[in-house]
């Protein structure tokens, strides 16, 4: 499995080493020079891991980590030429998973990437679909940064579709999923749920839309 890390660092000298190492071990390597560089990157790309400098020029990294354990969960490891033990107590406070001060072995950085990753284990919290990001563990879904403030039973089937992207799903098939029922001949539930979820998606400029093909059934798709 590739994983995907972003580095989030204002010094090129760095960022250099760092990503020379990381390529090497065959990781897939992002770059971000500040904490708004940072954000785009995760709103356009699953990253498995962040290191981040506790330092940025635009921001307060332990803010920024909020932020980003709000929105994302991404695991994050801190770097940071303040290794005091006060300063090592407020990043993992702010969300952080670990901390390794400046200077630091760059042996010691691979390993705990690796072991950060390995904790992490397999499930992914976050599925994507053109601009549409799902969050499995809240169930929540956004376009963007825009929370599209769905209910429980919208999110399912918007969950459902985008994990059976390119192929038809049945009114049965997604009521049993969904509802977990069989529908018999009132199908009057998705017809609601599906009209209530293209507004949301419209109204977010997502470029989505739940269509419904007759006598096949439902699918998401690109508009």
């Amino acid at each position: 499995m590739s994983y995907t890390i972003l580095l989030v660092e204002d010094n090129p000298h760095i960022m250099e080493i760092n990503r020379e190492a990381l390529v090497m071990e065959d990781y897939t390597v992002l770059e971000a020079a500040d904490g708004r560089a940072c954000m785009e990157q995760l709103a356009s790309r699953d990253v498995d891991l962040i290191v981040l400098d506790v330092m940025l020029p635009d921001s307060d990294g332990l803010t920024l980590c909020r932020r980003i354990k709000e929105m994302y969960g991404t695991p994050i490891l801190f770097l940071s030429a303040l290794g005091e033990s006060g300063q090592i107590i407020d990043g993992l406070r702010a969300g952080g998973d670990d901390y390794l001060p400046k200077p630091y072995d760059i042996g010691v950085l691979l390993a705990r990437i690796e072991a950060r990753l390995r904790a992490a284990g397999s499930v992914k919290r976050f599925i994507r679909f053109g601009g549409l990001r799902l969050d499995t563990v809240s169930m929540i879904g956004y376009v963007g940064e825009i929370d599209l403030l769905l209910t429980q039973k919208e999110f399912l089937l918007l969950l459902s579709l985008v994990k059976n992207v390119n192929r038809l799903i049945s009114k049965e098939a997604l009521y049993r999923e969904v509802w977990s029922a069989d529908p018999g001949e009132n199908h009057t539930v998705i017809y609601t749920t599906v009209s209530r979820l293209n507004k949301k998606l419209d109204d977010a400029a997502a470029g989505l839309r739940v269509v419904l093909h007759r006598g096949k059934g439902y699918a998401l798709e690109q508009i």
